[in-house]
């Protein structure tokens, strides 16, 4: 009865096959085909072969090796019997005549029984995964594939396959490639709308490795760089590690691994193509070799440059390379401009690789630079200004300037030769030399000319003993609070450990200037932890950062001058929270750059709170975290030479507005007299600290009524200083090329013009100088 059933259901579908297959595509099938699928369906139910007509057993065998008459002796129930005769009506409408018929042939389908109908709905499913170009008849509409954009209108002609082509046929354990029959341990089949295939079979035809991982139980298939990994009973795979969902899931039968075929085309980019005619995927194999090239030198000169070009081919398959092609090369390139050079190779299978194109950039030959200068008189007196206006050229860039003799103005008479060396970015210089004439009268002397005319930031020799004897400015000043953490000792640091730890809230300022004397590399790193019940918020307003650097002054100066342009350009503005007990890393520039053995590093730095944070300041191993480390940190005692401390109200306000500069007159900072140090305590040993010099301490200067021609001057008295201050919202350095000397040099900050005028100062004393220090008003020859 079974029996009896399976060929009536055989019958049925043979005639939906006939309906929808043309005559072109019967008479395209081969005889070898026929005898075995008839061989196969006439054991299955020899009663339905008999019965049919000579039309319908032609178009039977025609039906290349179709999958549901294997399929359909398999079921051992009645029930799984039927259930695959729906399936095997699905697969060999979809398999053998992938696109829908037309309106009439599927309006007669429909109608002959149920089953039928059960075919038209599990056709949407199949057709799912029968993508990419198909091979059809005309007034057949092809379905639209869920796993393939590649679709391509259908043609008249079956697809040819080359001889890099691998051609699997519809339930058929049979594939071609190049000329050659292979025979796979189980037949492409169709399971659920979903074409599966032998995975070994398959993968020894691409030519790609395959094995089997004991340990996870995995099927692993290797090409070139990319790695398959399938498991059995799974809808799961893992390409190069990343999960991904095939349209069925894998299986067994008969001890061949099976999965689907979209999943390997997919996951190493194997294009195919359907041909329902010839009832054939056709897999394209052929690989491209890739074509490479590099150029020497970087840099190329017209008509200069022997350009040398060294290949770097390829072939994924391993094919020796045979042949190749150029496009655009030349040795050397006559003009300057940009110029497309393509290069292309073939293997030993004939294939060309796509063409490898470099854009090469041709300058102009280099030309040296042209020095110029002029001066703005060709004769001077002997304390007159002389201004030098630089008119140097080249066609790239000049990075250098070397001037010898370029004076401000000379005292002397006679004649004087200047001369000036420009070099520009490729290395070439040029020297120009003027000699201009100083005659025998005197305009300035040599101390009335530095007074009224050097610039800001230049520094001159003058006789400083006198300086104490001079008036002070009688100035009174009031603080701003903000909590000073000054980290300074150990200033010089040997071994890794906490050099500064402390709780504050509200507005606090940081000082941290230490040397690596640890003899490794290490970083240096802030971390401030919430030691709350409730979130805080920590807000970065000014920052200055220098270093590493083995020299201390240089330090200490730049991340002066670098904090107050954060206070100009508010670049330096950041907020972070806290969860109580949470601790983060601040200020992390610190920890940016690895401190190598005697760097120095500097910052200045200020912040605020809503609640309590408490501040580590350490240095460790550069490889260590430190986050991880922080609590088996020990704390390291101070120097003995130099300041830590935290200190209240380390902003000073220092406002006078009666007149000044009329007489020469000064005003002293960081001399623990007019200007008293900070008081306050060491947190980790709990006793007194003394600011001694007041470093960190940020000074407000406010002068209303500064007289007119008044020249105010930077004068160091502890010793050697090198800083910057902002006067009247302009940065200044307190000397551009280096450092000012105790007692005997003043550097220029600011003149008054010719009228009275309010000048604004800011100025905190740079880690690595000396304090104290006279701010000097003094004034200027009329000119």
């Amino acid at each position: 009865m079974k029996l009896k059933k399976l060929s009536m259901l055989t019958v049925l579908a043979l005639s939906q096959v006939a309906t929808a297959v043309p005559v072109s595509a019967q008479e395209a099938a081969t005889s070898t085909a026929q005898q075995v699928v008839a061989q196969e369906v006439y054991g299955v139910n020899k009663t339905a072969e008999e019965g049919q007509n000579a039309p319908q057993t032609r178009v039977t065998k025609q039906e290349t090796e179709n999958k549901v008459a294997t399929e359909s002796v398999e079921p051992a129930t009645e029930k799984e019997t039927a259930t695959d005769s729906k399936t095997w009506k699905a697969a060999s409408i979809t398999e053998e005549t992938e696109p829908t018929p037309s309106t009439e042939s599927a309006t007669g389908v429909t109608k002959s029984t149920n089953e039928t109908t059960v075919t038209n709905e599990k056709t949407d499913e199949v057709t799912g995964e029968v993508t990419g170009e198909v091979t059809a008849t005309p007034n057949v509409k092809t379905a639209p594939s869920e796993e393939s954009a590649e679709s391509k209108p259908a043609t008249n002609a079956a697809k040819t396959a080359t001889p890099t082509d691998l051609v699997l046929y519809f339930n058929s354990t049979k594939m071609e490639q190049g000329g050659v029959t292979y025979n796979a341990p189980q037949p492409m089949q169709v399971k659920k709308g979903v074409s599966y295939v032998p995975i070994r079979a398959l993968v020894d035809r691409v030519g790609y490795k395959v094995s089997y991982d004991k340990k996870t139980k995995e099927t692993v298939i290797v090409s070139g760089a990319n790695e398959l990994r399938f498991k059995t009973d799974s809808s799961k795979y893992t390409v190069n590690g990343v999960t991904k969902t095939m349209k069925g899931t894998s299986y067994q039968t008969k001890n061949t691994f099976m999965v689907p075929l979209t999943a390997i085309t997919a996951a190493l980019d194997i294009k195919y193509k359907v041909d329902n005619i010839g009832k054939k995927v056709i897999m394209d194999l052929a690989t491209k070799p890739v074509a490479k090239f590099t150029i020497q030198p970087g840099e190329i000169m017209a008509g200069q440059t022997v350009v040398t070009y060294s290949t770097d081919s390829s072939s994924p398959q391993g094919l020796s390379i045979v042949d190749e092609r150029w496009e655009g090369k030349q040795e050397v390139f006559a003009s300057a401009g940009k110029y497309d050079v393509s290069y292309s190779v073939q293997d030993s299978n004939g294939t060309w690789s796509d063409p490898y194109t470099v854009t090469i950039e041709v300058k102009q030959p280099n030309l040296p630079p042209v020095a110029m200068f002029t001066t703005d008189k060709e004769e001077y007196k002997m304390g007159e200004l002389i201004t030098i206006t630089d008119q140097s050229t080249d066609d790239g860039k000049i990075v250098k300037h070397d001037w010898n003799n370029n004076a401000y103005a000379f005292f002397t008479p006679g004649p004087k030769n200047i001369s000036l060396t420009v070099t520009d970015d490729s290395g070439q210089t040029a020297t120009f030399e003027k000699t201009i004439v100083v005659t025998s009268e005197t305009l300035y002397s040599q101390d009335e000319f530095n007074r009224m005319f050097l610039p800001a930031g230049e520094k001159f020799v003058f006789d400083g003993s006198a300086v104490p004897t001079w008036s002070k400015v009688p100035y009174t000043f009031s603080d701003e609070p903000s909590t000073l953490i000054r980290s300074n000792s150990p200033e010089t640091v040997n071994s890794e450990g906490i050099v500064y730890q402390e709780t504050a809230a509200g507005n606090t300022r940081f000082m941290i200037h230490h040397v690596n004397n640890t003899g490794k590399n290490v970083k240096m790193y802030v971390v401030a932890t919430n030691t709350s019940f409730t979130e805080a918020t920590i807000k970065t307003e000014n920052l200055g950062f220098a270093g590493p650097s083995p020299i201390a002054t240089a330090a200490g100066k730049s991340s002066v001058e670098r904090y107050f342009e954060s206070m100009q350009d508010g670049s330096k503005r950041s907020s972070i929270t806290l969860a109580p007990g949470e601790s983060k890393l601040v200020m992390t520039e610190l920890s940016k750059s690895v401190m190598k053995q005697g760097g120095v590093i500097s910052l200045f730095s200020d912040m605020s709170s809503d609640y309590s944070i408490q501040y580590d300041v350490i240095m460790i191993d550069e490889k260590l975290d430190p986050l991880t480390v922080l609590e088996k940190l020990p704390i390291l005692d101070r120097d003995g030479v130099h300041n830590r401390g935290t200190y209240p109200n380390s902003t000073r306000v220092i406002r006078y507005s009666e007149p000044v500069g009329a007489t020469s007159m000064r005003l002293a900072l960081g001399d623990n007299q007019d200007d008293p140090n900070l008081a306050g305590m060491d947190p980790m040993l709990g006793v007194e600290a003394s600011n001694s010099g007041n470093f960190g301490v940020l000074y407000k200067i406010t002068l209303d009524r500064v007289a007119p021609n008044t020249l105010i001057s930077f004068n160091p008295r502890g010793g050697k200083y090198s800083g910057y201050a902002m006067v009247n919202g302009d940065i200044t350095a307190i000397y551009s090329k280096g450092q000012v000397s105790a007692p005997n040099e003043q550097a220029v900050l600011y003149r008054t013009g010719d009228y009275e005028q309010k000048v604004e100062i800011l100025l905190t004393a740079a880690p690595g100088s000396n304090l104290p220090v006279n701010l000097l008003f003094t004034q200027m020859q009329k000119k």
